[in-house]
């Protein structure tokens, strides 16, 4: 993984970087006009720019230039044909204001600051070390319990930001659990490893950087999912003790990894529920400054009885779930000990679109998937669903989520902001 620094460049210093790394200020030159139109202040919000806008670049990296400063960008190779599809970044915005970006083309990396990551590690054998990868294709013979070994560094691939970090079990599972940071900087590469390379729980005791904080049990966690057909759960995937998965074949791949952007992708092929063979497309996206990630999901083989699910685990909870809407998303939030052995406050929600939103349930205590509750969504035939999952405990970096109140506030004003479409104009 790149560590870098980032800098903001007084305009002098911005003209001789750019003269020196050969830009052509004339033939790649865009101006991007960015307008927020709504009476909220945006912080770190999203913006991506599909290539096909921006016509022909003439180098290797993007320089986003504003009044006097650098914006911290990226590209993204989005479909895997080794071209770059979208320009990625965040921008903060007043209320109504309207930024003019420069765009120019570098053939030097400028090395901003990483504040987000993946990390994903894999074993060959119980007796050989860990070491790193980009993707994994898992058949539903070779889960935890009937390999009889853990293959994967933390279970699975591991994804963060500068606020918080998430994981995802790959072994046939498919929840997804929490790391609490106490620190913005990334977490070491050997969380989840001993010295000789050897897949370790290391993660459950308290670091400077933070530890695993999540229960997960036989939940998919924060932001898995399920179908509900005929009145009960399908799980995708299986609990820890099973030794044939319900999905034929798994196909797991780090889409992209950079400083402002991480994007994981899973395909799930023929995914046995109720009888139907589903085929299934995630895709995880984590950006700075946000205490969680976006989900998207789109599944082929929908028949039209079947209702998608999004879970948040309810280990520990014992105060009363909030459901409120605000803006284009229902938020669904928790707040309380939720943490192992109720240890430590821990917020956690999902926000779900409101236009599909058919109310929750809550899973039961036994089964297949348990302890949680369930946001039941209107599912099309491959048709993308996009929803966020929440996490901010009392020790984050930001102080003040100890406190109900500020974290529901917190929640609902990340969908207000949210459902704010940045206009953009390319000029």
């Amino acid at each position: 993984m790149k560590k870098a620094v980032l800098f903001y460049l007084p305009i002098t210093l911005i003209t001789a970087f750019l003269t020196s790394c050969g830009v052509s200020q004339k033939v790649s030159e865009k101006t991007i006009v960015l307008k927020n139109s709504s009476s909220l202040t945006l912080s770190q919000k999203a913006i991506s720019i599909k290539k096909d806008a921006l016509g022909n670049e003439k180098g290797t990296f993007p320089i986003l230039l504003f009044k006097t400063d650098t914006i911290p960008a990226q590209i993204n190779d989005l479909n895997g044909d080794g071209k770059w599809d979208e320009l990625f970044f965040t921008a903060d915005f007043l209320p109504n204001e309207e930024k003019t970006v420069q765009l120019k083309w570098s053939n030097t990396d400028p090395k901003f600051t990483v504040k987000t990551s993946v990390r994903f590690g894999k074993r060959e054998g119980k007796n050989l070390p860990v070491h790193p990868d980009t993707q994994e294709v898992l058949m539903a013979d070779q889960v935890h319990k009937k390999l009889g070994y853990q293959k994967y560094q933390t279970d699975g691939p591991t994804w963060e930001n500068d606020k918080v970090g998430f994981r995802h079990y790959l072994d046939g599972r498919n929840s997804k659990d929490v790391f609490g940071k106490k620190l913005p900087g990334i977490t070491p590469e050997n969380v989840g490893i001993n010295d000789k390379g050897a897949v370790e729980d290391n993660y459950h005791v308290m670091y400077d950087w933070g530890r695993d904080i999540f229960p997960v049990g036989n939940s998919v966690g924060l932001g898995g999912y399920a179908l509900w057909i005929d009145n009960k759960i399908n799980r995708l995937g299986i609990l820890g003790n099973d030794t044939i998965n319900n999905i034929e074949k798994t196909t797991f791949k780090i889409v992209s990894e950079g400083p402002v952007n991480s994007v994981l992708s899973y395909h799930y092929e023929n995914w046995k529920a109720a009888n139907n063979l589903y085929q299934v497309q995630e895709t995880t996206s984590i950006w700075p400054g946000m205490y969680g990630y976006k989900n998207t999901v789109s599944i082929k083989g929908i028949k039209g009885k079947e209702t998608f699910i999004a879970a948040i685990s309810n280990l520990n909870n014992r105060n009363p779930l909030q459901v409120i809407e605000s803006g284009d998303w229902i938020c669904l939030i928790q707040h309380d000990y939720l943490t192992y052995e109720r240890q430590w406050i821990l917020g956690t929600a999902i926000l779900v679109p409101a236009a599909i939103y058919q109310g929750y349930i809550e899973a039961p205590k036994t089964g297949q998937l348990t302890d949680s509750y369930l946001a039941k969504l209107t599912v099309q035939d491959n048709k993308e669903i996009s929803y966020y999952a929440i996490a901010a405990w009392e020790f984050s970096a930001d102080k003040g989520f100890n406190d109900s109140a500020f974290f529901t506030n917190y929640v609902t004003n990340l969908a207000k902001q949210l459902s704010v479409k940045v206009k953009v104009e390319i000029r």
